[in-house]
C-alpha cells in the first residue's frame, strides 16, 4: 500500500513539475531569408499563418543564422556554439568537445520529450537517442509518455528548399506562377531577365505553400489544446535561395525571418507586448540558451550565445543588442573563407580568399537555370558592375551601409569618409576571431588529421598560434610596401602555417608582390603539400606562370582526399577564370574517394563523358 501511495505521489509531483514548463515548437522553413516574406517588406510572399503568429507574438527584425548553409547553421543552432570554434564549419562530421552536447539532450535529461521531424544535417556526430526521443518523418509530440509532459518539437519544411528551383526550361515555359512575373522586384545584383523573374516568382509561390503546411501543424496544436502552453518559433534555417543567397555571407544568406508566438499561459516570461517587433539582434547561437531559459534550466557556460526570452530578459536589453557574427567556409566542393560582423546598420566583410570569385563553380548551385544564365551573361559582357561582381575577385575587406545599400553592392571600404567605421569594425572582428580561436586559420586537411578529436580544446591550446595567423592574414589589408618585410620573413622563416598564410596574402596582392617571387619559388618544393599548393597558386597570380601542371602533380601525389579537394578548387579557379588549360586525363588521383569527385566529374564534362 505504501509503495502504491509513493508511486501516486511521484506521478503527482512530476505532473506539478511538468505543469510549470512551457512547450517549445520550432517551425523551420528551408533556404529562405527575410527578402521573400511580405511580413518583412516584400511585395509578395504573404504567409497568413506566420502573420497571425506575429499578431500573437513577437517579430524579430534582425535574426541571423551565423552560417549561410544548412549543416553549418544547423550545427550552431543545435549546440549554441559558433561553428569555427567547435570545428563543424565544414561539410563533415566532427566530434563534439568533451562536455558539449546538443541542447535538446539537456531538455531531454530534464524530462522534456524531444522530437524532430526530421532533418538534422549536423556536422557533428551524436550517440543514438542522445539528442532526441525520436527523430524521423513520423516524429510528433503526441508520443510523449503523459499529456502533462512538456515537449520540444522541431519540424523542417523542404517545400522551399533550393531544389524547388531546379526546374527545366520546359517547366518554365509550361508552368505559370501564381505570383505575377512582371511585378516582382529583381535584386540589383541580378540581371533582369525572364529566367530570373520566373525563378523569383516561383519562389514567392513556395512561401505560400510552406505557410499552408505550417498552418496544418498549428491547427494540430490547437486541436490538442496545447497552443496557449507552447512557444512557437518560426524561422528560416539560413538565407537563400536565389543565386548569391544560400552559401554566401551576404545578408541574403544570413538574415533570416524569426517570429515567436507567445502563449497566453506563459506571457509573464516575455517582456514584450504581443503583436510587436524588436530591432534587437539575435543569432542561432542564442536559440539554445533561450529555450533552456524558457524551460527554467541553466545555460551551459560553453555556449556562445545568450537568452533573448524568458526569466531575466528584458525588452530594453534585447533592443540594445546590435551585433551579429557570420561565417562562410567550404560548401560542398567550393572553398571560401569569409567572416562578417554586422553592427547596427554597418556590415563589415573580411574575404580571406578574395581572389576566388563568389561565382566559382559549385555543381549543385549551377543546376539552377538562373545560375547558368547569370554566368553566361557575364561571359558575354552584357552585365553592369553590380551584376558582374559575383564573378570577379573580391577585395580583402568590404564595408556596407545597409540603411542605404541593403543588397550590399556599394563597397565603402575605400571611402575616406568611412575609415573610422572601417577601422573600428575591422578591430572588432579581428578580436572576435582570436577570442573564439577560429579553427579555419588551419587548412581543413590539418583539421581532419589533428583537430577533430576535440576541436575546442585544440583551439584553446593553440590560441597564440591562431592569433598570430589572424594577424598574418591581415597583412593583405595593408599597402604592399608596408606588408612586404613581414611577408618575406614569414615565407622564408615561418612555420608551415605561417608560410601557408603568407602565400595566401601574396595571392591577394597579385602582381604587386613581385618581390616575393624568389621566396615563393623556393616553397614550390616545400615538404608540406598545402604550403606547396598555395605557393604555386600565388606564383600564378603574382608572376603569371601556368599553375595547372604543378597543381595536378600535387593532387596526384597526395593521399589525403581533403588536400586533393583544396588543390582541385585552385585548378577549377585557374581553368575557369584565368583560361589555363587542363588535361583531364593527367589527373590520376590515388587518395580515397571524397568531395573532390565533384570536381573531377565537372572536369570530365570536357570529355563528353
Amino acid at each position: 500500500m505504501k509503495h502504491v501511495l509513493s508511486l501516486l505521489l511521484s506521478f503527482f509531483l512530476t505532473g506539478l513539475i511538468w505543469a510549470k514548463k512551457p512547450n517549445v515548437v520550432f517551425l523551420v522553413s528551408e533556404d529562405n531569408s527575410v527578402h521573400y516574406l511580405k511580413h518583412y517588406g516584400a511585395k509578395f510572399g504573404s504567409m497568413p499563418h506566420v502573420e497571425k503568429m506575429a499578431e500573437e507574438g513577437l517579430t524579430f527584425n534582425h535574426a541571423f543564422s551565423n552560417g549561410p548553409v544548412c549543416s553549418v547553421a544547423r550545427s550552431t543552432l543545435a549546440t549554441g556554439i559558433l561553428a569555427p570554434r567547435g570545428g563543424f564549419q565544414y561539410h563533415r562530421k566532427s566530434a563534439l568537445a568533451n562536455g558539449i552536447q546538443p541542447w535538446s539532450a539537456i531538455l531531454k535529461q530534464a524530462g522534456y520529450y524531444c522530437a524532430n521531424n526530421r532533418k538534422t544535417d549536423y556536422n557533428f556526430s551524436t550517440g543514438k537517442g542522445e539528442a532526441w526521443n525520436e527523430s524521423s518523418s513520423k516524429a510528433t509530440w503526441r508520443k510523449r509518455s503523459s499529456p502533462e509532459q512538456p515537449f520540444f518539437y522541431m519540424q523542417s519544411f523542404a517545400v522551399c528548399h533550393e531544389s524547388s528551383l531546379h526546374f527545366s526550361e520546359k517547366t518554365m515555359r509550361g508552368e505559370k506562377t501564381k505570383t505575377p512575373v512582371d511585378q516582382v522586384a529583381v535584386h540589383p545584383y541580378h540581371p533582369d531577365t525572364p529566367t530570373f523573374r520566373y525563378t523569383l516568382a516561383r519562389y514567392f509561390d513556395r512561401m505560400r505553400l510552406v505557410d499552408e503546411q505550417m498552418g496544418e501543424l498549428l491547427n494540430k496544436l490547437k486541436a490538442d489544446g496545447l497552443i496557449e502552453d507552447t512557444f512557437v518559433f518560426y524561422f528560416g534555417d539560413h538565407g537563400g535561395v536565389l543565386p548569391r543567397g544560400k552559401g554566401y555571407a551576404y545578408e541574403s544568406g544570413l538574415h533570416v525571418p524569426l517570429v515567436v508566438r507567445i502563449p497566453e499561459n506563459f506571457r509573464k516570461l516575455v517582456d514584450h507586448k504581443r503583436g510587436t517587433r524588436t530591432d534587437g539582434f539575435v543569432s542561432f547561437i542564442d536559440f539554445g540558451p533561450t529555450v533552456l531559459n524558457l524551460a527554467g534550466l541553466p545555460v551551459p557556460r560553453q555556449m556562445d550565445g545568450s537568452a533573448f526570452l524568458g526569466k531575466g530578459t528584458t525588452a530594453n536589453e534585447l533592443a540594445s543588442r546590435d551585433e551579429a557574427f557570420g561565417y562562410a567556409d567550404r560548401f560542398d566542393e567550393k572553398y571560401d573563407l569569409v567572416r562578417t560582423l554586422r553592427k547596427g546598420k554597418w556590415k563589415y566583410v573580411r574575404n580571406y580568399h578574395g581572389f576566388y570569385p563568389d561565382g566559382l563553380q559549385n555543381n549543385y548551385r549551377y543546376r539552377m537555370l538562373a545560375f547558368q544564365e547569370w554566368r553566361n551573361l557575364f561571359h558575354k559582357g552584357v552585365l553592369n558592375e553590380a551584376q558582374s561582381q559575383f564573378f570577379k575577385a573580391r577585395p580583402p575587406e568590404q564595408l556596407f551601409d545597409l540603411s542605404t545599400d541593403p543588397h550590399e553592392v556599394k563597397d565603402l571600404s575605400t571611402s575616406p569618409a568611412h575609415q573610422s567605421v572601417l577601422i573600428e569594425l575591422r578591430g572588432r572582428l579581428r578580436n572576435k576571431l582570436k577570442e573564439i580561436n577560429d579553427l579555419s586559420f588551419y587548412p581543413e586537411s590539418h583539421l581532419v588529421e589533428e583537430i577533430l578529436a576535440d576541436p575546442i580544446a585544440y583551439g584553446k591550446k593553440h590560441s597564440k598560434e591562431i592569433a598570430q595567423l589572424v594577424d598574418l592574414a591581415d597583412l593583405a589589408i595593408l599597402p604592399y610596401r608596408d606588408a612586404e618585410r613581414s611577408l618575406q620573413r614569414a615565407l622564408e622563416k615561418g612555420s608551415a602555417w605561417e608560410k601557408y598564410w603568407a602565400c595566401v596574402v601574396c595571392s591577394h596582392f597579385g602582381e604587386k608582390a613581385k618581390s616575393a617571387v624568389s621566396a615563393l619559388q623556393a616553397l614550390e618544393q616545400d615538404r608540406n603539400l598545402m604550403v606547396r599548393m598555395r605557393a604555386v597558386e600565388a606564383l600564378a597570380l603574382v608572376n603569371g606562370q601556368d599553375p595547372i601542371p604543378q597543381l595536378v602533380r600535387i593532387a596526384n601525389q597526395s593521399s589525403s582526399a581533403v588536400e586533393v579537394l583544396l588543390t582541385l578548387n585552385a585548378v577549377t579557379f585557374f581553368r575557369d577564370h584565368h583560361g589555363f588549360a587542363l588535361d583531364v586525363k593527367s589527373l590520376k588521383v590515388k587518395a580515397p574517394q571524397g568531395q573532390y569527385l565533384r570536381r573531377t566529374e565537372y572536369f570530365a564534362e570536357d570529355l563528353n563523358l
